[in-house]
Parts: C-alpha cells; sequence; structure tokens
C-alpha cells in the first residue's frame, strides 16, 4: 500500500499536468476543444498557413469587389445596347446596385453554415455561386438579368466571406488573423477605385464595347479564390483542424441580425428608386443607431460578446471605410476626367496598405490601447477629408492613410481574444452598416444636385464635394459615439470579468 499511494499519486500528478497543458493552449486561443489535437509539424503548419493566407489574398477580395457599382460610367452604352428610355436607364441603375443586399443577407446565413458544416466546402460553394454570377454577366441583355447576375455575385460573396473567417480561425493564428482585418479594412478603401478602373469612361465607345465590364469588375480575382481553394487541400493536410461545434445559442446569435437587416435592405431599396434625399437620410440615420443597439444587445452574451468590443468596431470600419473611400474616388475620377487624366489609384493602394500594416502593427501592441488609438486615426482621417479637396495625389493621400492604418488596427486589435462565434456576429453587422452609410453619403450628393438651384454641370463636381463633406462631419461624429460605445463596452466586460476574481 505505501508503494502503490506514491505511484497513483505520482499519476495524478501527471494527469493534472496533462490538464493544465490542454487548458492553456486552449486558452491560448478562443474556441479550443480539450483534446484537439495541437501537434503538428512546423512545416505542416506553414503550409497550411500559406494556404489559408491564399485564401485570404484572393477570396476575401473577390467577395468585396462585388459591393461597387461602376455602372454609372457605362449608361449611354447600356443604354443604347439594352434600347432603354430615361426610366428603364433609372431601373438599369437601382438594379445593378443589388449585390450589395444580397450581400449582407447573405452572410449570417453563411456564418450559421460555416459553423455547422466544413468551412471549405461553404467556401467553395460561395464561390460556385460566385463565379456563376461572373460568368453569367455575358447573358444579361436585360435589366432583370442585370439585377439577377448582380444579386448573386452579393449571394456567393457573403457566404465566402464568413467563410473565409471561420477558415482563418480555425489556424489558431494571431498574425494570420490580423491579415484578414487588414485585407478587409484595404479592401474597402480599394474596391471603387479598382471597380472605376476597370471599367470604361463615361464615353466609353459604341454600344457593346464591354459596358458589361461595370458588371464584374476584376473576375480574375474570383479565378484566383477558386484557384487557391483548389489548392487549399494540399497545403492542408490531413490533421482536421476545426473549431468546437457550434451550439444553439450562438447560431441564433448569428442570426439574429438577420431579420433587422432584411427589413433595412427592403427599406433602402425602395428608397433608393423613389423616395426623396431627405427620406433616405432618415433611413440611413435611423438604421445606424440600430444597428449601434445590437451590437451592444448581442454583446452582452457569451456567445456573441468580445472583450474589446468587436461588433461596435466592426459598424465603425464598415460606416467609415467604403462610404467614406468610395465617394472620394468617384470626385477624384471625375476631377481627373476633367483634365484629361486618369483616376489616381495610388493614393487609394496606399490607404490600402496602411490597413494591412495597422492591422499587423495590432498584434504587437495590447488590444486595450490599440482599439482606441484606431479609433482616433478614423476620426483624424475624417478631419482631414473635411479639410481636403480631391485634387491632386498628396490631398488624397491625406485622409486615405490614416483611414486605413485606424481600420486596420482597431478592427485587428477587437478580434483579438474574439471567439469565432463573436466575430462571425461583428461580421454580419459590417455590410449593413456599409449599405446605410452609402446610403446617407448619395442622398447627402443628391441633395446638393436637386436643390432650389442644381448647379450647372461645370459645378456638379463641387456639388457633389459639398454633399460629401457634410456626410463627413455626420460620419466624424458618429465615429465619436462609437469609439466611446466600443471603450465603454469593453470596459464593462473586464469589470465583470474581474469581479469574480476578486471576490
Amino acid at each position: 500500500m505505501s508503494d502503490a499511494a506514491p505511484a497513483h499519486a505520482s499519476s495524478r500528478t501527471a494527469s493534472a499536468r496533462a490538464a493544465s497543458s490542454r487548458a492553456a493552449a486552449g486558452r491560448a486561443v478562443p474556441g479550443l476543444a480539450a483534446g484537439h489535437p495541437v501537434a503538428e509539424r512546423p512545416a505542416r503548419r506553414r503550409l497550411a498557413a500559406l494556404g489559408t493566407l491564399l485564401l485570404t489574398g484572393t477570396a476575401l477580395p473577390a467577395a468585396v469587389l462585388t459591393v461597387p457599382d461602376a455602372s454609372g460610367n457605362v449608361v449611354p452604352a447600356a443604354a443604347s445596347d439594352l434600347g432603354l428610355g430615361d426610366a428603364g436607364v433609372a431601373a438599369l441603375l437601382h438594379a445593378t446596385g443589388l449585390s450589395l443586399p444580397a450581400l449582407l443577407l447573405a452572410v449570417p446565413i453563411g456564418a450559421v453554415a460555416a459553423r455547422r458544416l466544413p468551412a471549405w466546402r461553404v467556401l467553395a460553394v460561395g464561390l460556385a455561386v460566385l463565379l456563376a454570377g461572373l460568368g453569367a454577366v455575358r447573358l444579361a441583355d436585360s435589366v432583370p438579368l442585370a439585377g439577377t447576375v448582380r444579386a448573386a455575385q452579393g449571394a456567393g460573396a457573403g457566404i465566402v466571406l464568413p467563410a473565409s473567417l471561420v477558415l482563418v480561425w480555425e489556424r489558431r493564428d494571431r498574425a494570420l488573423a490580423a491579415a484578414w482585418a487588414g485585407v478587409l479594412a484595404g479592401m474597402l478603401i480599394l474596391a471603387m477605385p479598382l471597380a472605376l478602373a476597370a471599367v470604361p469612361g463615361p464615353a466609353g465607345g459604341a454600344p457593346g464595347a464591354g459596358w458589361r465590364a461595370a458588371l464584374a469588375p476584376c473576375p480574375w480575382l474570383a479565378v484566383a479564390a477558386a484557384g487557391a481553394a483548389l489548392a487549399r487541400p494540399l497545403l492542408h493536410g490531413r490533421i482536421p483542424w476545426a473549431l468546437p461545434a457550434s451550439r444553439r445559442a450562438e447560431r441564433g446569435q448569428l442570426l439574429l441580425p438577420l431579420v433587422p437587416a432584411a427589413g433595412f435592405t427592403f427599406l433602402a431599396v425602395v428608397a433608393a428608386a423613389d423616395w426623396s434625399p431627405g427620406a433616405r437620410v432618415l433611413v440611413a440615420g435611423l438604421a445606424v443607431p440600430a444597428l449601434a443597439g445590437l451590437a451592444v444587445t448581442g454583446g452582452r452574451d457569451a456567445p456573441a460578446g468580445s472583450p474589446h468590443g468587436c461588433a461596435l468596431v466592426m459598424i465603425a470600419v464598415g460606416l467609415l471605410s467604403y462610404p467614406v473611400a468610395a465617394p472620394l474616388a468617384g470626385i477624384a475620377a471625375a476631377t481627373a476626367q476633367a483634365h484629361g487624366a486618369g483616376l489616381p489609384l495610388l493614393p487609394f493602394a496606399a490607404g490600402a496598405a496602411a490597413a494591412l500594416a495597422g492591422a499587423l502593427a495590432a498584434t504587437r501592441v495590447p488590444a486595450r490601447g490599440a482599439v482606441p488609438a484606431g479609433f482616433l486615426l478614423l476620426i483624424v482621417a475624417v478631419a482631414l477629408g473635411l479639410g481636403t479637396g480631391a485634387r491632386g495625389h498628396w490631398t488624397l493621400l491625406a485622409p486615405l492613410v490614416p483611414l486605413g492604418a485606424g481600420a486596420g488596427l482597431a478592427l485587428a486589435a477587437s478580434l483579438r481574444d474574439a471567439a469565432a462565434g463573436a466575430a462571425l456576429f461583428g461580421l454580419s453587422l459590417c455590410f449593413p452598416a456599409v449599405l446605410a452609410g452609402q446610403l446617407l453619403v448619395l442622398s447627402l450628393q443628391a441633395a446638393r444636385l436637386r436643390g432650389p438651384r442644381p448647379p450647372a454641370e461645370a459645378d456638379r463636381v463641387d456639388a457633389l464635394l459639398a454633399g460629401y463633406h457634410g456626410w463627413l462631419a455626420v460620419a466624424g461624429m458618429v465615429a465619436v459615439l462609437l469609439a466611446g460605445a466600443a471603450l465603454g463596452m469593453a470596459a464593462r466586460r473586464r469589470n465583470a470579468a474581474s469581479g469574480p476574481r476578486a471576490g
């Protein structure tokens, strides 16, 4: 008995050490299940990380590039080719804008699917739908077909986005998660300039001379994403990296944004067709606090909550990245065309690079300080945008670089220590915020163009710039409020977590 007792105690000690090491691994990355196979050869780990990085660098840009609508540049050629009158032109512009509404409705559904099924298969389905929408562009010989292919592209992109996020989360690598955040923030800044550069100008030639390029800008990125998806199983290996199965509470949280997002999408589509600019501003203005309230309410629960206010940061990035950069690209393109030049892509590429750099920098600094620093850069970018125009590379660089750096830094830092459900919940709120911001800025610009004294043709760019500056003033105030809400929410979670330990 005296010999058996030490042996039994030694066995208990070894078991406790093994359990402690598994628990430490689980704390290192949220969502790690006990007994998960963490042992992996370094070479295989690097190859698997490379496969995930290739998907992040191709699938994510391909999905975000479905958001911009550059068909306004090819209206004359499209109207002549399709035989449209004035009413038909308006219907065409509304149809080509259906990609973003379809995308934001597909994201919650794709998020649930990616947590219930193998994420790689969900990604493959999303890419297949996206490629089908891109490939069918050449068959779009009517307004309904143009709207259908754009909606298919948005639906495929909405499935790809959450699936790519889950694949990154499976790797449990902070740098890969930061790269995903940086690519998302950077592409929201770069998407519209790339779309404008890929389509013919307003005088884009005779009918049939390529106006359908506006329906599918840069389709080669989706083809590259499909290649990366096919290569991933070879790079991934046989080790079954997967997150713990989602529970009913998490699935309910992921579907929580679907109903309000559907209602807002319906109102936005209807308002864009017939309502006055003031009514559209009211719809978008009510959507922003509703999204923030949804983020605060959902973030109180464990499945969707995160230590650093991920959902509110996602709303801020969606509201302040694409809706700030895309109209600026349109104004810059119109200004450059008036001077016989092309759209300056370099400032927007610099903003996208700053987003990736800011996201990677977030892995080196404490998240508690990185999130407010990112918000501060976003506010500075908005202030600089108010003080500059859209003429010249240097004036464009002033707001775009801090915009990208702030969005990447805040987003990557807020995702740190967040579980997969919390990250997906935030992503479901990001693109409704994009739609709200886009509706706001376009409505404010339309109000300037349709005012009591409509501007002359030579003054249209100045009117667009004045409406854009009005949007920036609103965006700056909203950014301050979102920053305060995110920091307050993070502080409450820290206090709630430290309370039981202190007691």
